[in-house]
């Protein structure tokens, strides 16, 4: 489903698990939800919370969402929302630099946080009797934000993206196909952001920065776990309800027109395999298309049956690398994106005249009843087995209110059972197409050294935890 951001909730279920869910989607429409569950208030100052009560395990998830990411930020001061994330945990005017953790890890609980490109989302994960801990300090931060030691902590975020990008060259490719393929809407410039700009942001840009995000309008609070919901609810209130609010943010205004014709990139980079992406123009989860297009990179890219990786990797062994996807529930309508690594002495041209085989297949040619099913059904899967997780649960009642309503939880299974062969034809046959596509190719100019690459691009976390990534895998 992701491929950045909340990252492809794509996840290898057992036999077993896919057939017991088999048996539930016979049985839809009438699928028990989590959003019925979900005890929901808006605070005086117009902060939106959401609880949820999960009796499986001694824990609790407490996340606070703000609508700020890097579709906020403007020209020349790009970056601003992943650094203002980062000097998050640079002390408040009650707590010091990197007490935040400290407080927390001390009371059994880890905490982090990612910047995307239409928010940011700050989480700790506790044990039950402790809530109160990270609902106190959440608060002081959104009330109190006073960041030390600010050159250092840009200088980390400058170290970051040097790594991240500027050393990886599909993440620098990637980064360099967006830029072609957006050239109105802000989704144009990375997360991180470009150097020149990062290097020039000041306190002062921070401290204006968080005052016009960082208010209760602007923030939503989704806590989940073992508790009693009326009792969150309340000390939410308690520690949130006195914080004033700072002038409105304005309003992200920017369209992309439409493309009309096929746009080409080239990166020379030091790489250790030659590599190519391609992006499409697709709506998101406002369209009902957007189901027909999960299936579609379904059929296209999850698994060794599917179309792409059994074509490439098994059978002609082109590519050692190949995945299909895109972000549904992005603010604005995002890409899809088909992206591969060759194997050595593989050219990428001859790559894609397969893929674009591929993809003519899926637009002359009506998927099969046995493989739509099958696509239908990894992804149910994929989605049904990510809520085991609390934290799971948390991240995907706080995109859907985002992005209008948390109860469109609980309506994505019924929007995948509904797609037909025809839908994924026409989808295919509408955005798949040459004069939709901005075409980026790798082109290696020595190996890459010892150590370079290897992280993933979109979400940006501010240190990601090892226990944490396992139980958020998708």
């Amino acid at each position: 489903m992701l491929i950045t951001i909340f990252g492809n909730h794509r996840r290898l279920a057992s036999m077993a698990a896919l057939g017991t869910l088999l048996c539930l989607a016979a049985s839809a429409p009438a699928r028990a939800g989590i959003a019925d569950a979900v005890k929901a208030q808006t605070l005086p100052n117009g902060l939106r919370v959401l609880v949820l009560e999960n009796h499986k395990a001694p824990l609790a998830i407490l996340s606070v969402f703000y609508r700020v990411g890097s579709r906020n930020e403007q020209m020349g001061k790009t970056g601003l929302s992943h650094l203002c994330e980062h000097l998050m945990f640079k002390g408040t005017k009650k707590v010091g630099p990197e007490e935040f953790s400290q407080i927390i890890q001390q009371n059994g609980g880890m905490d982090n946080a990612f910047t995307e490109t239409d928010f940011t989302d700050y989480f700790e994960k506790i044990t039950k009797d402790h809530l109160d801990v990270p609902i106190t300090l959440e608060a002081d931060r959104m009330a109190n934000f006073e960041p030390k030691d600010f050159d250092k902590e840009k200088h980390v975020v400058l170290e970051e993206r040097r790594l991240r990008t500027d050393d990886n060259p599909e993440d620098a490719l990637d980064e360099m196909v967006r830029a072609q393929a957006y050239l109105a809407h802000p989704y144009h410039w990375p997360v991180i952001g470009w150097f020149h700009d990062v290097d020039g942001l000041t306190l002062a840009d921070a401290m204006a920065y968080h005052q016009t995000y960082y208010s209760p309008q602007n923030a939503l609070i989704v806590a989940v776990g073992d508790f009693n919901a009326d009792q969150v609810l309340k000390q939410i209130s308690e520690a949130f309800a006195g914080i004033k609010n700072g002038p409105k943010p304005p309003p992200v205004t920017e369209l992309e027109p439409p493309q009309q014709g096929t746009r080409r990139v080239e990166l020379q980079h030091a790489a250790n395999l030659p590599a190519f992406e391609e992006a499409y123009h697709v709506p998101n989860i406002s369209s009902p298309d957007s189901y027909a297009l999960e299936v579609a990179s379904e059929i296209l890219s999850d698994g060794q049956s599917s179309r792409l990786y059994k074509k490439l990797v098994v059978e002609k062994q082109m590519v050692i690398d190949i995945g299909a996807g895109y972000e549904m529930t992005s603010f604005d309508p995002g890409l899809f994106i088909v992206s591969a690594q060759m194997r050595p002495g593989v050219k990428a041209a001859d790559t894609q005249a397969e893929v674009e085989k591929e993809l003519a297949a899926l637009r002359d040619t009506p998927v099969g009843a046995e493989e739509l099913q099958k696509a239908k059904n990894l992804e149910q899967a994929q989605y049904v087995f990510g809520q085991d997780s609390i934290m799971r649960e948390a991240e995907l009642l706080g995109s859907y209110e985002l992005l209008g309503d948390y109860h469109l939880v609980d309506k994505y299974l019924d929007g995948i059972d509904k797609v037909t062969a025809a839908d994924v034809q026409r989808v295919s046959k509408t955005y798949l197409v040459a004069a939709n596509m901005t075409e980026g190719v790798l082109v290696p100019t020595g190996v890459l050294p010892h150590g370079g690459g290897g992280l993933s691009s979109g979400e940006l976390r501010h240190a990601p935890d090892p226990g944490e990534v396992a139980e958020v895998i998708r």
